[in-house]
């Protein structure tokens, strides 16, 4: 039996966390085909061995029932939308996770291009790239209100980072942070009020059924026409017609969108608004997260949990 199979691409093409692996593990296999593995294909690679670190692979019943001897999965990303923890429960498979690892990765960027997108500097920067030149209005971060769908690890540190700006922050979230909210002058609403009042919304929330097309047709109306939507958290919580069809009619602002429901895009619509920022899944990509991802995964292999506690 193998000891440890990596299943990640972006782990396994990593120097310092293969050489972090080696030591512990000197006989893991690494998935170096640049290819993101499923199906079968997973299977495959994963049958024989007691451990593994899976990242966006998706490890449902199907594929563990085929995997007898896979004892542990050490998760490489915060996400668990792509494990099914019930059917881990149910082959005796623990795992090892660390939630909000990289959230300084993506609040960074959330604040980034809040900024940019109420500045309008991305479109300013087109412009002069296409010989035009002339002063372009925007906003000040400052005096807008900032909404934040889901305070959980990214929306707390990003309500931490947004504390100099002195704006009016609100906040939505089915737990109860009245402390944190206290310490940190943030105002709890419903989801439809701070819809209605933000300047910036931004999403912060797992994917699942509950979540799924959470700003739909009916909740983006909703915005005022100056607003922002920003999404650093999952593809699929945002209906992206009802979104593309506010953007080209000017009922919004603008977008700035790291992940879809379909990655990369199907169509390149959103690509060619000039109020709209695109990045590939970037939110929690910096080196400094990714080292304490990959980290977390490997100590996750030593300190692995029924999977049920992470629910």
């Amino acid at each position: 039996m193998g000891s440890l199979a990596i299943a990640s691409r972006s782990f396994s093409k990593h120097p310092f966390l293969r050489e972090e692996v080696l030591k512990i593990y000197p006989d893991a296999k690494f998935n170096d085909s640049g290819i993101q593995l499923s199906g079968q294909v997973l299977v495959s690679f994963l049958s024989g061995y007691k451990k593994a670190i899976t990242a966006l692979e998706l490890i449902d019943e199907k594929t563990l029932s085929q995997l007898p001897d896979l004892k542990i999965i050490g998760k490489y990303g915060v996400g668990l939308d792509m494990i099914d923890l019930h059917a881990m429960k149910k082959y005796g498979v623990e795992l090892g996770w660390t939630g909000g690892i990289n959230k300084r990765s993506v609040s960074e960027l959330v604040l980034s291009l809040s900024i940019n997108l109420l500045h309008r500097a991305e479109f300013a920067s087109a412009e002069v790239k296409r010989g035009k030149w002339y002063q372009l209005k925007g906003r000040q971060l400052s005096d807008c209100t900032f909404g934040i769908v889901g305070c959980g690890n990214v929306g707390k540190d990003l309500v931490k980072l947004l504390q100099p700006f002195g704006c009016k922050i609100l906040a939505n979230d089915i737990l109860d942070f009245n402390e944190f909210y206290k310490q940190y002058d943030v105002m709890p609403v419903s989801f439809d009020e701070l819809i209605q009042k933000s300047d910036v919304v931004t999403l912060h929330l797992p994917f699942n059924k509950s979540t799924s097309n959470i700003l739909n047709s009916n909740k983006l109306k909703m915005l005022k026409n100056d607003a922002i939507v920003i999404n650093f958290a999952r593809g699929g919580l945002i209906d992206e017609d009802a979104l593309k069809e506010m953007l080209i009619e000017g009922k919004i602002a603008g977008a700035a969108l790291d992940v879809f429901k379909i990655e990369p895009p199907v169509s390149n619509e959103f690509s060619m608004m000039n109020n709209v920022i695109i990045t590939p899944h970037i939110g929690g990509s910096t080196e400094e997260a990714i080292i304490a991802m990959g980290m977390a995964a490997i100590e996750g292999l030593q300190n692995a949990k029924d999977p049920l506690k992470f629910l």
